[in-house]
């Protein structure tokens, strides 16, 4: 359960409603199983996984939700192989060529005849909503998976006024300034992996990983004006990511000192593990947030 991605989303409105009352609100949109023609499926399930009941885990007023979206297997390899095949055979039969409609109907009538044969996977994707701190955190690792989420959402709610946090200070300009100067808050370490863009259109992009980036070839790459999109850094000791231009924050490790934490609390089920790693989780976030904002200048108000 412990989130190795962050996808921040500052709430522009107060989120008003109760575990009870989003519980009702997700309700309509539950998961169901593909239909035996439907290419995905995707809604609401519970967090805590098969022997959970509520779609929405509420602890010390934070709420967890999980999506799940399930999608039929059709390997395009076979499917084109079959395609053409069907359009040879067909334009045999008929001494002609098919027009380009014509072979999107034959691929549509095969998608509609294998799709009730395919395999099927699903996935599952975690968010929490923090409506003290205004905030929606999805573990995503990417933008689209997290916007697919909050989608999900806002069909269930109706809207949700959330968007991504805008800092005073560009990310990129404050994470170059702290490589260049090898000067970070005393709450931050630097650690030893980064990614290095110059900023003109299609520009060379350097990756370092496993690197001691206070060597003077790094230095040397800054003054020929790369810019950093991407640090891995320790906050606190508490916490190891790497950040990126757009605040994302990537590859999340909860550090001894929150571990220590999760080693002193017995549970008795899973359910009682979850309850007690996700109220963990989330305080310590719940300071982290506000802190990451500050290391950037702070919120632009909208």
């Amino acid at each position: 359960m412990w989130f190795k991605n962050l996808s921040i989303f500052r709430l522009t409105e107060a989120f008003t409603l109760s575990p009870e009352e989003l519980e009702q609100k997700l309700a309509a949109l539950s998961f169901r199983p593909c239909g035996p023609h439907e290419e995905s499926s995707f809604g609401w399930t519970s967090p805590i996984g098969k022997n959970g009941q509520q779609l929405v885990h509420s602890s010390n007023g934070f709420m967890m939700l999980c999506g799940k979206k399930e999608e039929r297997v059709l390997p395009s390899s076979v499917l084109n192989e079959m395609v053409q095949e069907k359009i040879l055979d067909t334009e045999e039969k008929q001494g002609r060529k098919l027009s380009k409609k014509e072979r999107t109907a034959v691929k549509d009538e095969l998608i509609f005849e294998l799709l009730p044969k395919a395999f099927t996977f699903s996935r599952r994707s975690y968010a929490y909503i923090d409506p003290k701190g205004g905030w929606i955190i999805a573990d995503a690792a990417s933008s689209k998976s997290a916007e697919d989420l909050l989608s999900l959402l806002r069909k269930a709610l109706g809207s949700l006024p959330a968007v991504p946090p805008n800092t005073l200070n560009k990310p990129i300009a404050t994470m170059t300034q702290w490589l260049n100067t090898q000067q970070t808050p005393d709450d931050l370490t630097i650690e030893d992996e980064c990614e290095l863009r110059s900023p003109e259109e299609a520009g060379a992009t350097i990756r370092c990983k496993r690197h001691d980036l206070a060597l003077p070839e790094i230095k040397n790459h800054l003054d020929t004006g790369k810019e950093v999109i991407k640090l891995a850094v320790n906050w606190a000791d508490r916490l190891a990511f790497i950040v990126d231009e757009h605040l994302a924050i990537k590859r999340l490790r909860f550090l001894d000192l929150v571990q220590d934490q999760v080693a002193e609390i017995e549970t008795d089920s899973d359910a009682e593990k979850f309850d007690a790693d996700f109220s963990i989780m989330s305080l310590e976030l719940s300071h982290f947030l506000p802190r990451l904002m500050e290391l950037f200048g702070g919120e632009q108000q909208t």
